[in-house]
């Protein structure tokens, strides 16, 4: 039996309290014989820089860099607001994706039937949605330069970000929303705004080409990204694989969290480049939500996103298919049954704490088996 290699960074906030329902579910399958996993654990974000003065540690990135995935809690929170820009929890997150050249981020925005009722839309708009968002992840304009701040005098500051993207970044995340269209419904809508942006028209260019050369079987569509974000909120099921840069695919993937009722209910894996010998890939999986940190230590954080990056890791990087299956179909059958922490929660029904959800969804991985 292969064994795979994990590296918890639970971070801040409710990070911990999450990541424990996904090792509940990591020493069951151990201990099952289903998978072999060995855990280490580092610390990211606030609580590595309370310890290092940094937002990771150098011995940390060593241990993500060799192990086969990476399982991300969540950092940040008020009483680091004041920590030095550089040093901010945040960073952590950023160097994790840089240093491990985590290119994709695969960003799903699933509503189940059972939690229709908690969109702010209407239930037709979003009961069944499936769409999944791919956003170009170490490019444009949080990592371009210069980015500055100059003071002009007389009171007036400018800030300064820069847009940049080249040929093959455009390239390759385009490849990885063709090849995952081919296994869902063969659809890719590619969202930029070339009506004002020059990085915009580069896009468009090479995400037409590459499809014209390589995927001719996928229909293709280019939508401006800010009628994107309309056409999400108006009608959502016409998507199915969004493709985007790493400004507009910030925007876009949380506009879609939230057709789904909740932050605390969406996964996402973010992924590096083939290996030409081991055929894998550097990943990281986390949650789409916060620290959270007002709820931190009350029992209150939904562990479901957490589990589901887990589940996304089983099928992404471990190839354990079938189990990825389970976990999202264990998960639909606890909704299903009315299992709630308070964030999903309608008026006056009962809710659950963190540890009875993880618990309720390591129940049905149980009878699944």
């Amino acid at each position: 039996m292969a064994s795979h290699n994990l590296f918890l960074l639970p971070g801040d906030g409710i990070g911990p309290e999450v990541m424990a329902e996904v090792e509940a579910i990591i020493s069951w399958m151990d201990a099952m014989g289903i998978a072999k996993f060995r855990t280490d654990r580092g610390l990211v974000g606030g609580c590595a820089y309370d310890a290092h003065g940094k937002a990771i540690s150098e011995e940390d990135m060593e241990k993500a860099q060799g192990a086969d995935a990476v399982l991300f809690g969540a950092v940040g929170g008020p009483r680091w607001d004041k920590v030095a820009y550089v040093h901010r929890p945040e960073a952590g997150l950023l160097r994790l994706r840089k240093d491990l050249g985590l290119f994709a981020n695969l960003r799903p925005a699933i509503c189940y039937p059972a939690l229709a009722e908690a969109s702010s839309l209407k239930r037709e708009l979003v009961d069944g949605l499936d769409i999944l968002i791919v956003r170009e992840l170490t490019g444009g304009v949080y990592f371009g330069e210069p980015k500055t701040i100059t003071d002009l005098g007389n009171g007036q500051k400018r800030a300064i970000d820069t847009q940049i993207y080249d040929t093959y970044e455009i390239e390759r995340i385009a490849r990885v929303a063709f090849e995952l269209a081919r296994t869902r419904k063969n659809r890719v809508a590619s969202a930029e705004k070339r009506n004002v942006m020059k990085t915009g028209v580069l896009w468009n260019e090479v995400v037409t080409r590459i499809q014209a050369e390589n995927y001719s079987d996928v229909a293709l569509e280019h939508v401006l990204a800010d009628n994107c974000a309309m056409q999400l909120v108006r009608w959502p099921k016409q998507y199915d694989v969004i493709v985007t840069d790493n400004l507009f695919g910030d925007i876009l993937s949380d506009v879609a969290a939230m057709l789904t009722g909740s932050l605390g209910m969406l996964p996402s894996a973010s992924l590096g480049a083939e290996d030409p010998k081991t055929k894998r890939r550097k990943a990281l999986y986390e949650p789409v939500h916060g620290s959270a940190p007002d709820i931190a230590g009350k029992a209150l954080a939904n562990p479901i996103a957490m589990i589901a990056s887990f589940g996304m890791c089983l099928r992404y990087s471990f190839g354990l298919i079938d189990w990825a299956d389970n976990v999202d179909t264990a998960i639909a059958n606890v909704l299903a049954k009315g299992v709630r922490t308070k964030d999903i929660a309608a008026k006056d029904e009962k809710t659950v704490t963190t540890k009875e959800m993880g618990a309720a969804i390591l129940e049905e991985l149980k009878q699944l088996a």
